[in-house]
């Protein structure tokens, strides 16, 4: 299965989150509509069928590309920058 870019995921959720607040601020059929365009592509892009769990996958994504960066991200001495201290 193909895994999404997480640039593309996080512009996605960010989008989304801005047209939810847009929308419960004052409702406007231009919003809804690129609302629910931006919740379908999300949906797709999450292979999920409903929006919420597409958010979480999203989620859960982003959260496990951040801590793969962290442990795979080495300084030029070869050093993590993460501390050994407990």
């Amino acid at each position: 299965m193909l895994e999404p870019d997480p640039k593309v995921v996080r512009e996605l959720l960010t989008r989304y989150a801005s047209l939810r607040i847009a929308q419960a601020e004052r409702e406007s059929p231009e919003v809804a509509r690129e609302l629910a365009d931006v919740s379908y592509t999300l949906c797709v892009m999450m292979a999920t069928t409903a929006v919420h769990d597409a958010v979480a996958r999203a989620d859960a994504l982003l959260l496990a590309k951040g801590r793969a960066r962290e442990v795979g991200s080495l300084d030029a001495d070869g050093e993590s920058g993460l501390s050994l201290a407990v």
